[in-house]
């Protein structure tokens, strides 16, 4: 099939007054044709990118795109607009729109093609022949033919090189130490399908003006070759482009780096190559550090101090997650095998038997607990593993044992959850210090195996035990003494609700853990006689069960559209961590959103918790979730009050977001990515 129909294009028709507009008839068109099957889920994703960086360009072209699960097949849609709407190109309105739609999944060779389109929209007589085409017909004869659809369609070139011209006027040309300066440059933007392509025939076609002999790196959608390392090792200088993080930046380590964003490569690509060619000249001039190169650090602010706090947690969160996954349903699965006492005897079972020597409970006994104690471990190190992928996301692979060493001093100081976010932020801020200072060459090679993990373990670690560790470990023992009042005063439902919302007010944090260990602890005196533990112990796993269930519920089935493609995919697990009690699955949606998600959460978690303490269930395992459904009683009640408080959250986000959707929608700002 045709990338592009005479369908998906329009010929000097008024699609509205803005953007919002434009986008919506053009994801309405996707979906008539069959490219796409929900024109509100395809319009937020191009909202979305919209929103990070308008898409606006100089000479009246704007090409929107957006990745979506939405999209069927990756297509293109054409606009001529008549009259033209404002982009974002820095008041210069719009005639001409490409809207470019990938499935979220998309093959390399359909990247590829999209991506070649970006790059003839550089070329003026592409964009005459567009403006003058009379029928439909026509302009998709001129796009085909021009992304070599009638033809095998090729990747574009990821490193593209452009030597330096002989006829190069003396007056525009750029050189260093008196010869044609040797550039390279790296572009990639948030989605890497146009920006990046963009930019780079954007600084290429400058290079060649400039006499400048260039090479560019694209990092896009469809894959990336690196420039060799001879060329790198003979460059003057580097330019970066980019609105994201740029890929093994250790490679340009000691060279001299202008950083802007992908848009400045399209707009203003002379102006980078002679800032690279001045740097080059200036011993004092920025140097790449060899360690963690993001967008954030342009001379140009191309992502705000939230967006960058945010993407560093999602770092730690992602490396976390693995094994809250595998570590949670180990456990819930030694509770199933071993029975729901098998937390007070699996470590001496796993160290005193064996398959020839078995223990009395027989061979699930032992199962059981190998399959416990092997969670255990595995969620032991949660927090240590947030911790030290904080530090990597802020310093590269340096911060990484400086942030697990102050991880797991948050651990031992009782810090938990937010001690290890705080830990792996010291950590890692003391190890992009330190690989930043400029040391004699003969201590360069320890500073990365040596002296950055021994510094930064020594001040992150330090600074938890000696000054953060006591405030928060106190802290949590004046809200666990706080709930034991409550509970012998006999508010047992105000308890339930109280339980609820500390479950889901920081997803595994330390107020969760509070409420937890509050009724971990209580099982030890429970009993037939006094089964009050019990009921504890249901409320608290009802509870944390539902944030996860929720944003499964709302990210899969509710309000797809409302959510990226990540937190879909996010949304699938989510559902399996929600049914075995590990509320960690929730953080990858809270860190994104945690004025919308949290409050939502808290709100079908204290709905649970009601519900659980009036229904009187119990539960005689601290963990498993519906693993353990054997030890709870009655089974129903706690179902019956995971489902109220799942729905209940669920809706709460989705009224949120959709809320907050409208609200944006009415009043845009293009923040750079």
């Amino acid at each position: 099939m045709s990338t592009i129909t005479p369908q998906l294009v329009s010929l000097d028709e008024d699609l509205g007054t803005d953007k919002q507009a434009v986008l919506r008839a053009l994801s309405q068109r996707f979906v008539a044709q069959g490219r796409a099957t929900d024109a509100e889920q395809l319009f937020a994703a191009a909202w979305a990118r919209e929103e990070q960086d308008a898409t606006g360009l100089p000479g009246g072209i704007a090409i929107p795109h957006a990745k979506s699960a939405a999209v069927s097949q990756a297509s293109l849609a054409f606009a001529r607009l008549n009259p033209p709407v404002d982009f974002g190109a820095e008041g210069e309105p719009s005639d001409i729109v490409f809207m470019i739609a990938a499935p979220d999944t998309a093959a390399e060779e359909h990247l590829a093609v999209l991506s070649s389109l970006a790059r003839n929209l550089m070329d003026e007589d592409f964009l005459a022949a567009l403006r003058s085409a009379a029928t439909p017909d026509e302009v998709v004869g001129i796009v085909r033919r021009a992304i070599g659809e009638e033809e095998a369609a090729e990747a574009p070139a990821p490193a593209a090189a452009a030597p330096a011209p002989a006829a190069a006027a003396a007056g525009d040309a750029i050189l260093v130490d008196g010869r044609p300066a040797r550039i390279v440059a790296v572009t990639a933007c948030a989605t890497g399908i146009a920006h990046t392509y963009m930019a780079a025939d954007g600084l290429a076609a400058a290079a060649r003006k400039a006499g400048v002999e260039l090479h560019v790196e694209t990092q896009g959608s469809s894959g990336y070759t690196p420039v060799p390392a001879d060329t790198i090792a003979a460059a003057d200088a580097v330019v970066f482009a980019v609105d994201v993080d740029v890929r093994e930046p250790q490679r340009f380590a000691g060279k001299p780096v202008i950083r802007r964003t992908v848009k400045a490569g399209i707009e203003k690509p002379a102006e980078l190559l002679a800032l690279a060619a001045a740097a080059a000249k200036d011993p004092s001039a920025e140097r790449v550090s060899g360690t963690a190169e993001t967008a954030a650090a342009s001379n140009v602010p191309v992502e705000s101090f939230g967006a960058r706090i945010k993407r560093i947690l999602l770092t730690g969160v992602s490396y976390m997650i693995p094994f809250v996954a595998g570590g949670g349903l180990l456990i819930a699965l030694g509770f199933l095998l071993g029975g729901f006492d098998i937390n007070e005897s699996a470590n001496a079972i796993v160290l005193e038997n064996a398959l020839w020597n078995l223990p009395e409970g027989g061979l699930l006994q032992y199962l059981g607990a190998v399959f416990f104690t092997i969670g255990g471990v595995s969620m032991g190190f949660l927090v240590a593993a947030l911790a030290g992928y904080i530090a990597f996301a802020i310093a590269d692979r340096p911060g990484i044992a400086p942030g697990f060493v102050a991880g797991s001093v948050a651990v031992l100081m009782s810090a938990g959850f937010l001690g290890g976010i705080v830990g792996g932020l010291l950590a890692g801020l003391v190890a992009w210090w330190l690989g930043r200072l400029d040391v004699p060459r003969w201590l360069r090679g320890l500073m990365p195996v040596v002296i950055i993990p021994l510094v930064g373990s020594i001040v992150a670690s330090g600074l938890m035990i000696l000054f953060l560790g006591w405030p928060i470990a106190a802290l949590m023992t004046a809200m666990t003494d706080g709930l034991n009042n409550l509970a012998d005063s006999g508010l047992i439902v105000v308890v339930g609700v109280l339980l609820g919302l500390m479950m889901c007010f920081d997803l595994g944090g330390p107020v969760n853990k509070v409420a937890y260990a509050f009724a971990v602890a209580g099982l030890g005196a429970a009993s037939d006689q006094n089964t009050v533990p019990y009921v504890i112990m249901a409320t608290v796993m009802a509870a944390g069960m539902v944030p996860p269930l929720a944003m499964a519920l709302a990210s899969t089935v509710l309000a797809r559209g409302a959510f990226t493609p990540v937190e879909q995919e996010n949304g699938k697990a989510a559902w399996l961590l929600g049914a075995s009690f590990i509320s960690e699955g929730a953080i990858p949606f809270a860190a994104a959103d945690p004025l919308r998600v949290i409050p939502a959460s808290m709100i079908g978690g204290a709905v649970t918790g009601a519900l659980t303490m009036l229904l009187g269930v119990g539960s005689r395992a601290p963990h498993g979730g519906v693993f353990v459904f054997f030890a709870i009683d009655p089974i129903w009640g706690f179902l019956l009050a995971i489902a109220v408080g799942t729905v209940v959250s669920a809706l709460a986000v989705v009224a949120l977001k959709k809320y907050a959707h409208r609200r944006t929608a009415a009043a845009p700002v293009a923040v750079a990515a």
